[in-house]
């Protein structure tokens, strides 16, 4: 099967555009009594959205990610979703940093009956900023969480690999799948969590090769699609800020027997793949 990002690219590309030129460049972050006044998010977030309402989270969305960072270029966050009768099916997730750089670090889409509940990643975090996650519902309704991070200079900080061992190992591929403990009805049966790790060095364009003191050019995941079997589970468009080796770990719905493949593209146009069985066994 063949899956074509382009569509899925054409807004998130816009705000990329945007980003790198100046348009959406960090403000100062105003201080109140309260804490920080989300300055940034007010001038960007018309440009993401239009003017489409956003809703708070409503329990539909959760998002936890450390206060202060150890390491401000894998800054470990969590998305955990509720979709039931009352809020309807989760359709897509876009995820911001405000103060970065290029803000959209990325715009998940999630299949029909693939249940995702749970979503973790990394993210580069250059400056103090507000994480936020904005979940779009399949009425189309938005709702959104936030939560600040202390954490500064993460989309410039040097990849942890040369440029040359990370090229020697780009595209590799590894899942990891944790067992459920809870009883599941078939033909459904609930994967606890699911680890996918890529390795590629997502160069941001803001690192600095520590030998030639150049710039090294941005060189990214920016597509990925995981499907069991003719199914959606999840689909990515993703920016720099995604961390180096990029990694998510998520549940679903998984159907038993049913392979685990998936497809990833980056800026360069190198295409990646890889399949794994699923059986019961293992569910």
């Amino acid at each position: 099967m063949t899956f074509n990002f382009t569509d899925r690219r054409s807004r998130f590309a816009i705000v990329l555009s945007l980003a790198f030129l100046g348009g959406l460049a960090p403000n100062a972050m105003a201080q109140s009594a309260s804490g920080p006044e989300p300055t940034t998010w007010n001038s960007l977030k018309g440009d993401v959205f239009g003017a489409k309402p956003i809703e708070p989270a409503d329990g539909i969305i959760s998002i936890e990610a450390p206060k202060r960072a150890e390491d401000a270029a894998i800054v470990p966050v969590d998305l955990r979703f509720k979709t039931d009768a009352a809020s309807g099916r989760l359709k897509a997730v876009t995820l911001i940093v405000d103060e970065n750089p290029s803000p959209v670090a990325a715009v998940f889409q999630f299949g029909k009956d693939a249940g995702v509940t749970h979503l973790a990643t990394r993210l580069r975090v250059n400056a103090y900023s507000y994480i936020r996650a904005i979940a779009e519902t399949e009425d189309g309704k938005l709702h959104m969480t936030e939560t600040f991070v202390k954490a500064s200079g993460g989309c410039s900080a040097p990849a942890m690999k040369n440029q040359d061992e990370a090229l020697a190992s780009l595209g590799q591929m590894k899942l990891k799948v944790f067992p459920s403990t809870a009883a599941g009805t078939e033909p459904m049966t609930r994967a606890t969590e699911m680890q996918l790790m890529i390795r590629h060095p997502n160069n941001s364009g803001l690192q600095m090769d520590q030998v030639t003191r150049y710039y090294i050019p941005p060189h990214f995941i920016d597509g990925l699609t995981i499907t069991q079997g003719d199914r959606l589970i999840m689909s990515m468009v993703g920016g720099i800020s995604i961390s180096e080796d990029p990694n998510f770990r998520f549940d679903f719905n998984a159907k038993p027997d049913e392979d685990i493949k998936v497809d990833a593209a980056d800026t360069k146009g190198k295409k990646f793949q890889n399949e794994w069985p699923i059986q019961s066994s293992t569910l």
